[in-house]
């Protein structure tokens, strides 16, 4: 016999198997069909293997489950199929597809699907093969008893269905683990469309399709666990940062919403300079983690500085010390004076001399009382101090008393001098330094982070957060091009929402006129990207962030500062 494994049909209608005419035309047709069908069967197996690959390179799990579905109709030409997961020992539908009732529920189509889930008893078909994890083919479901139909015929009844033949799969994962089953319904001819039982074959090879299906499910569920643990990572920090100080974890929330709706405006500009820039759902993704994790190194920084409202504050307000001095110098003149009024009285009564010593009583009195003034006044960081008050604290350090032990003191410590001579705000040189490294700190910590591919950009971003245009901000002194767009985004809105907050200790919020303001006169320095401080102000992005995620309105009036005081205080965020 010729080897007819590699010839065309039209040449095994010319080999002669016998000289029997009769046995001949059998033999070739048998031929035919065996050819036919290992053609057929090659063709499934090859279509599997794509549908394999397909499949694995899919991490949405909703477009994977409405993938699989497709694929298994189309794979064995069935007219509606469902797909169930095992969730809270149930199996809960995910997909529902009826081409013929027109029906598409679940996956990316967004429509609830409003069936009940299925218990895991053994008279329903599909929680059968989810117990015992075989198939089950049945050619007419009005034909058998072996299952409870009463839910597709009364589905059948109420829509003029015919439910028929139906395929229940497992789907098995890598653990052998059954997480869910995969059912068709009424497989049709392809010439046809006659509803026709499942052949074995097909039976086989969805099998086979259920079981890639499963392992490409599990991988996908793991990359959402994997996603929504880093997720959790992202709010424990941001919770660790809040409770340390609700101050900066409210800040770090409002940033990043603040954030994300710049980036949704310049998405949705069709004109200007950024009507070709554009985050795609990745890019958005990657920019809100920069977002919640741009102060994350402020978990180093010492709350007494994040929450300094006083210019003597460290853990308390240092001023109280300065109160209970005065109080004992007020003390001391009186006691002094009662002192010199008595040994008056006890040498002849002066009245002269007790009017003298009264007034000079009062005199001494009233000097302490506006040095304690002028202290307190100075204790606070709303205002501008000038030299001259400089001057006079100084003056009002060298000024000595002598305590309870007879050791001459300073009205004023070195430390006390060094903070109440702040000229702006409320914190010292040092403490704004130790306040700045939190951005070196957040890049040390987010580069210890193995992020994966499409997170790779996080330390970059949040790192250059407090980065200047023109060179001079912190921590690497990037400027120019060297920051990155999404830096140059969150410096805006770090700035923005460190202006317009209502719960900050050490200032008041700021109408947005005044923001507006001091946002221009930063783009003018070449600290901010001009273009996105003025897109920030033309589309009203404040007032679009307030409508999407605050409740309570505008931020509270603010106390008339100047640009230059609110620009020093926006600085600590």
């Amino acid at each position: 016999m010729n080897d007819i494994s590699s010839k065309p049909d039209q040449d095994l209608d010319q080999i002669k198997f016998s000289k029997d005419e009769n046995l001949n035309n059998l033999l070739t047709s048998v031929i035919h069909e065996v050819k036919s069908y290992a053609d057929r069967l090659m063709n499934q197996i090859r279509k599997l293997s794509d549908i394999g690959r397909a499949l694995s390179g899919v991490h949405d799990l909703n477009l994977l489950l409405e993938m699989i579905v497709d694929q298994a109709r189309q794979f064995t030409n069935a007219d509606a199929g469902t797909l169930y997961l095992i969730e809270n020992n149930t199996l809960r539908f995910k997909i529902v597809q009826n081409d013929r009732l027109n029906i598409r529920m679940g996956g990316q189509t967004g429509e609830a699907i409003p069936f009940p889930p299925v218990e895991l008893k053994e008279s329903n078909v599909s929680a059968f093969v989810a117990l015992k994890g075989i198939s089950v083919n049945i050619p007419d479901v009005y034909d058998t008893d072996l299952f409870d139909f009463t839910g597709p015929k009364k589905f059948d009844k109420s829509t003029g269905y015919r439910s028929k033949s139906m395929l229940v799969v497992p789907l098995r994962n890598h653990e052998n683990d059954i997480i869910g089953v995969l059912q068709l319904l009424n497989a049709q001819t392809s010439d046809t469309g006659e509803v026709i039982p499942f052949s074995p074959d097909y039976e086989n090879l969805t099998e086979s399709l259920a079981s890639q299906a499963a392992v490409a499910v599990t991988t996908a569920k793991l990359i959402s666990d994997m996603n929504q643990l880093f997720e959790s990572f992202v709010q424990v920090m941001a919770t660790a940062i809040d409770e340390k100080s609700p101050v900066t974890g409210g800040h770090i929330r409002r940033v990043a919403n603040l954030t994300l709706t710049l980036a949704e405006v310049i998405n949705d500009q069709k004109n200007g300079k950024f009507s070709e820039k554009h985050f795609n759902p990745a890019q958005m993704y990657e920019l809100r983690i920069a977002a919640w994790m741009h102060d994350i190194g402020k978990v180093t920084t010492p709350v007494e500085i994040v929450e300094k409202a006083k210019k003597l504050q460290t853990i308390f307000d240092r001023i109280h010390y300065i109160r209970l001095r005065m109080e004992y110098l007020l003390q001391k003149v009186k006691l002094k004076g009662l002192q010199k009024k008595l040994e008056i009285s006890q040498n002849g009564n002066d009245a002269d001399a007790l009017k003298r010593v009264d007034e000079e009583i009062e005199k001494k009195l009233a000097e302490l009382l506006e040095i304690k003034e002028f202290i307190f006044h100075c204790n606070e960081p709303g205002e501008f101090l000038e030299d001259e008050k400089i001057t006079r604290l100084q003056a009002i350090a060298k000024m000595t008393y002598v305590d309870e032990e007879g050791n001459e003191q300073p009205f004023l410590t070195a430390d006390e001098l060094k903070n109440l001579s702040i000229r702006r705000g409320s914190i010292t040189e040092d403490e704004r330094k130790k306040m700045q490294d939190h951005a070196a700190v957040t890049l040390k910590m987010l580069k210890q982070i193995p992020f994966t591919k499409k997170l790779q950009n996080i330390p970059h971003f949040a790192g250059a957060h407090h980065e200047f245009i023109n060179g001079k901000g912190y921590p690497l002194g990037l400027k120019g091009d060297e920051i990155p767009f999404e830096g140059k985004l969150m410096a805006v809105t770090d700035i923005a929402e460190a202006l317009t907050a209502s719960d900050r200790p050490y200032k008041k919020a700021m109408p947005l006129e005044m923001v507006y303001k001091i946002l221009r006169n930063m783009a003018k320095g070449e600290e901010l990207d001009a273009d996105l401080v003025e897109l920030f102000i033309s589309e009203n992005v404040y007032d679009l962030y307030k409508g999407k995620y605050e409740t309570n309105g505008s931020g509270a009036k603010g106390n008339g500062s100047s640009v230059e005081a609110e620009k020093e205080k926006a600085s600590r965020s």
